[in-house]
């Protein structure tokens, strides 16, 4: 049986087919629009009334599995090039329409997130998991052709590779009567592995060690941080892309994640034209109802053709805080947020320097040690580290990545100001003992990719199942 894409890209008219699917409308008891998932667009059958038997005619209500077969032939309608002379209808599987919550109307997003377990259905929800689909197989196509290797880092992890302690537990210890030590503390030598162990929060310094044999790796995975926060751009659970390449420096780095990016991004416009079509009409009908002064500057193709085509503008922080400080947004105090050399830049500030200073994507380098990770190689001058963030308009940050601390020692002492213990990495630290050498990587969160490319201004709306505070439902 084909699937309406099939149908559409290749139409056979004049054969009988068979099409399986889910009604979306059903007019005047002639005019069936079915949707399979496989594209945005619906096929219309059209049912002789007088023909058809009135009882299954009675059941075809909106969201009702059926199979119709007839014959293909042109549409003498607007709004479609074929149809379905429908000869005869199987029905699957009824939907109440008292009940059915998808009626043939726009929903809010609210309601159609306390309704996520049949917001696949929609055309939005379809046309963004078609498109997470697309960019998911575009990671793995991308990275295969350039030679990489896919290492399955581990989801349970004795460490904390940001060392910020956000992490789910992981243990089989009865919570109501766990062992104890002498000091009253939990007993976690009696656990299942013998020790305190986490959802990882990265896989990035497993994949180093891969690095350092097979030269360039990548993992693409589910990591998990149980920061407890609602706000649109957090999950507890989300995948992680973190390439690592041997013999890399920051140059280089920058150099994979801007040939990267444009890849999905043109990967995306390439072969998802009607549903990012479809997301940027929406886009455009939601931005009619903002205030002016909040209205995104770009509508959505053209941020796609913006970091397409256009080279990514590279500098340091250093001088991204002298071109903030000359700003006239700083002058005329319109930034929300301090602009001091030492702190990190907001989304105000990295915005400003895409959309209007630059007007280009941006790789800012050469952060201060003091608010960026232990496993950053320290620059000469012992106060910045030789890491990058990406910035793409509309978002401010969408990756971030660096050169890594090959130097025993120094990574020694960075841990150690940082308070993480030389015990916990024992591993880590080995492999700056045994041929080490320089490396770079980056990591670059899914849902965030998934946002930009399709618009959507809240991350629980690019993931099918959402994991955040006090949500965890299917």
């Amino acid at each position: 049986m084909a699937s309406i894409k099939e149908i559409l890209n290749q139409p056979t008219i004049g054969e009988t087919i068979s099409i399986s699917g889910w009604v979306r409308t059903f007019r005047s008891n002639r005019f069936i629009a079915l949707s399979d998932g496989s594209v945005i667009q619906t096929i219309q059958g059209v049912v002789d009334f007088e023909e058809m038997d009135e009882a299954i005619l009675n059941r075809i209500n909106t969201g009702t599995a059926l199979t119709m077969t007839g014959k293909l032939v042109e549409s003498q309608g607007k709004g479609q090039t074929v149809e379905v002379q429908v000869a005869s209808i199987e029905i699957h599987g009824d939907a109440d329409p008292e009940k059915y919550p998808l009626q043939p109307k726009k929903h809010s997003m609210d309601f159609l997130r306390e309704n996520a377990h049949l917001r696949f259905r929609t055309n939005t929800f379809g046309a963004i998991f078609r498109l997470r689909h697309a960019l998911s197989f575009a990671v793995h196509n991308y990275f295969n052709e350039r030679n990489f290797f896919y290492i399955h880092t581990p989801i349970i992890t004795g460490s904390d590779a940001e060392g910020a302690g956000e992490m789910f537990r992981v243990t089989t210890l009865d919570p109501k009567n766990p062992p104890t030590a002498e000091d009253g503390t939990i007993d976690h030598s009696q656990d299942f592995f013998g020790k305190e162990t986490n959802l990882t929060v990265s896989g990035q310094l497993e994949a180093e060690l891969a690095a350092l044999a097979l030269s360039k790796v990548y993992t693409f995975g589910p990591t998990f941080r149980a920061e407890n926060s609602n706000t649109s751009r957090h999950l507890s659970e989300f995948w992680m892309i973190e390439p690592e390449v041997a013999f890399a420096n920051l140059t280089d780095n920058m150099n994979l994640v801007e040939d990267f990016l444009k890849y999905l991004v043109s990967y995306a416009l390439t072969n998802c034209k009607d549903d990012l079509e479809f997301l940027a009409q929406r886009e455009a009908q939601e931005e009619k109802s903002k205030p002016q002064n909040e209205r995104n500057p770009m509508g959505l193709m053209e941020r796609l053709t913006f970091i397409s085509e256009n080279d990514f503008e590279r500098l340091t922080y250093t001088e991204a805080i002298d071109i903030l400080r000359n700003s006239k947004p700083f002058k005329k105090k319109k930034f929300k947020y301090p602009v001091e050399w030492g702190k990190d830049l907001q989304s105000e500030h990295e915005r400003y320097l895409v959309e209007k200073h630059f007007e280009k994507p941006v790789i800012l380098t050469d952060y201060p040690a003091s608010f960026k990770a232990f496993y950053m190689r320290l620059n000469d001058d012992e106060k910045t580290v030789a890491a990058m963030d990406v910035l793409f308009p509309g978002v401010g940050e969408i990756t971030g990545g660096s050169q890594r601390e090959e130097r025993l020692e120094v990574l020694k002492r960075r841990s150690e100001e940082m308070g993480i213990e030389e015990e916990e990495l024992w591993w880590y630290l080995d492999t700056r003992k045994y041929g080490t050498c320089k490396h770079a990587g980056f990591g670059l969160g899914f849902e965030r990719l998934v946002m930009f490319v399709t618009g959507m201004t809240n991350i629980r709306d690019v993931i099918p199942f959402p994991r955040s505070p006090k949500n965890c439902e299917f």
